[in-house]
């Protein structure tokens, strides 16, 4: 056999074919979200295919938030959440370490870019809030794990809600099991990184009176042993007895 080429095995089913042909016609139509598309059975005559076979390729269409049902309309295009996917496979459990560890770099990295945004649409009841969230925690008295583990969410959520941006605040709350796998990784470190001497008040200090340049700097200080404990992270991964038993 040696010297033989083999021809590729065609191993697509017919509702997969006739899901590429359908995003061929979306795209050379220059198809927007809220345009209709044909009826099915327009679909299925023009492809030579049951209506069947196009049903199963609308229904994974739908399953990905590209079409809709509309009263008096029939199916149109929709704008789909381009994180809805990730929601499937972003759980801690059906992750390896280094993948856990890669996208909890990728929350640091967003969040020391987040400056600009903040103090661009930033408001008064913005700010009341971030203090309710501290008040809220600091009032219980007490400074376990948990409460440290809830405000930290709840302050740093709040940070990507000012921000505007829909699809920043969608990408946190899918973190958020990963956010705190890691956090709850973080204290069973052997030797943790020394605290950070930027606290969630210090932010909001910075917010309320301080630059942008400013709070950059105190965001670097605040996720700094973050950072540094990333480095454990990946070493654990070869390493098991960087972690406390």
């Amino acid at each position: 056999m040696q010297g033989y080429k083999f021809d590729p095995i065609n191993s697509l089913t017919r509702s997969e074919l006739v899901e590429i042909e359908l995003k061929k016609y979306f795209k050379e139509s220059n198809l927007k979200p809220g345009d209709p598309i044909p009826k099915e059975t327009e679909l299925a005559e023009l492809l030579h295919v049951s209506r069947n076979v196009i049903r199963e390729a609308l229904s994974h269409f739908r399953m990905l938030g590209l079409i809709e049902s509309k009263k008096k309309r029939g199916m149109v295009l929709t704008s789909p959440n381009i994180l809805n996917g990730l929601e499937r496979v972003l759980y801690p459990s059906f992750l390896d370490k280094k993948t856990l560890i890669d996208v909890f770099e990728m929350r640091l990295v967003i969040e020391l870019g987040l400056a600009d945004f903040l103090f661009l649409r930033k408001t008064e009841k913005d700010i009341e809030d971030l203090e309710k969230i501290l008040e809220k925690h600091h009032g219980k008295g007490g400074s376990t794990d948990v409460y440290r583990l809830n405000e930290e969410v709840q302050f740093h959520g709040k940070l990507y809600d000012i921000t505007g941006n829909n699809t920043l605040h969608d990408f946190q709350q899918l973190l958020m099991p990963i956010f705190e796998f890691v956090i709850n990784n973080f204290s069973k470190l052997k030797n943790p990184p020394k605290k950070s001497s930027v606290v969630h008040k210090d932010l909001v200090d910075i917010l309320k009176k301080g630059s942008v340049s400013e709070f950059k700097t105190a965001m670097e200080e605040h996720l700094r042993p973050h950072m540094e404990a990333l480095t454990f992270y990946k070493n654990s991964i070869t390493d098991t007895n960087q972690f406390s038993e």
